[in-house]
């Protein structure tokens, strides 16, 4: 068996269940020691008090297959508990290299319905968990960096959704952090490249708790087949993305799901217009703008996700 992040150290956040589940096992199968964190609460709104049978669940199922696992019961979206959680996984394997960010919860409503409560919170476990867990992990790659004199291993795989390419109605606060999370990718692949590590993030299409809903209608698999959409098919790339075969691939957005990856480009310009005089006027933008745009119904985004075939279900 290919064992790529043998030696390597790996944090999976959100990992008790469902696709971080699924993640954790796969670095670990790949040979990675893992550091399994999940809050554990029942509700995938965040409800119900926090529980460390999850983790712990995922990390001893990890070392009864010969790996390396501990638990983390910890609520990412604190900023202490994420430097804890990222300390533990200095503190029991010497250093941390994989960073893969999972975390999330759902308070869906429209927008004309959703409190500042509902907002509030769906960012905090999304965004603001991605980011904690990234802040501690780059002040110990840069440190390490420096005391090494040059680049040091690290990979962060984060966890976007196509609510943030195709747009979803119901869901604006989580679409929202998860087009946050695209562009704290970027801005982390930028920041730590010359340190030797990698930031991306990946779309993911899964069967899970959190997408209950969204797939109730699909039909799932028979006895012994797998199911299109296991989260078993999103987590080799996750294996990939954190292994140093994908040392080169640095910023990027992929979409994952049932035997597809596709890899998504930076939004380019459609049409562009130059003004005749020294700036533009109302009447003139009208002239230019209107026809453009007339043949186009109100509710059509500029979503990469229909120009690639992967429209959300």
């Amino acid at each position: 068996m290919s064992t790529p992040l043998q030696g390597l150290t790996a944090i999976v956040t959100g990992a008790g269940r469902g696709l971080g589940r699924a993640e954790a096992l796969e670095l670990a199968r790949l040979g990675a020691s893992v550091v399994v964190n999940d809050f554990g609460q029942p509700g995938r709104d965040g409800s119900g008090g926090a529980d460390a049978t999850p983790a712990e669940e995922v990390a001893a199922e990890i070392r009864a297959a010969g790996g390396q696992a501990v638990a983390h019961l910890g609520d990412v979206a604190d900023h202490e508990q994420a430097r804890a959680l990222v300390q533990l996984a200095v503190d029991t394997y010497g250093k941390l290299d994989i960073l893969v960010n999972n975390a999330g919860i759902l308070r869906d409503r429209m927008i004309f319905s959703m409190s500042e409560d509902e907002w509030d919170s769906v960012i905090r476990v999304h965004l603001k968990g991605h980011f904690n867990t990234t802040h501690f992990a780059s002040v110990h790659w840069r440190a390490r960096s420096k005391e090494a004199g040059g680049p040091v291993y690290g990979r962060i795989v984060n966890t976007s959704s196509e609510a943030f390419l195709a747009g979803s109605a119901g869901q604006p606060n989580y679409a929202a952090a998860k087009g946050g999370i695209v562009g704290l990718t970027t801005s982390t692949a930028l920041a730590l490249a010359k340190y030797g590590v990698t930031s991306n993030v990946i779309c993911p299409r899964a069967r899970t708790r959190m997408t209950e809903d969204v797939f109730a209608g699909f039909q799932e698999p028979g006895a012994g087949e797998l199911d299109p959409l296991a989260p078993e098919h999103v987590a080799p790339l996750v294996g990939y993305l954190a292994s140093p075969a994908a040392g080169n691939v640095n910023g990027q957005l992929l979409v994952v799901h049932g035997g597809i990856v596709a890899v998504v480009e930076r939004p380019k310009v459609s049409a562009k217009f130059d003004t005749t005089k020294d700036a533009f006027s109302y009447e003139e933008l009208d002239a230019l703008l209107t026809p453009h745009y007339a043949d186009r119904p109100p509710n059509e985004t500029f979503a990469a996700a229909e120009v690639l075939g992967l429209k959300h279900a």
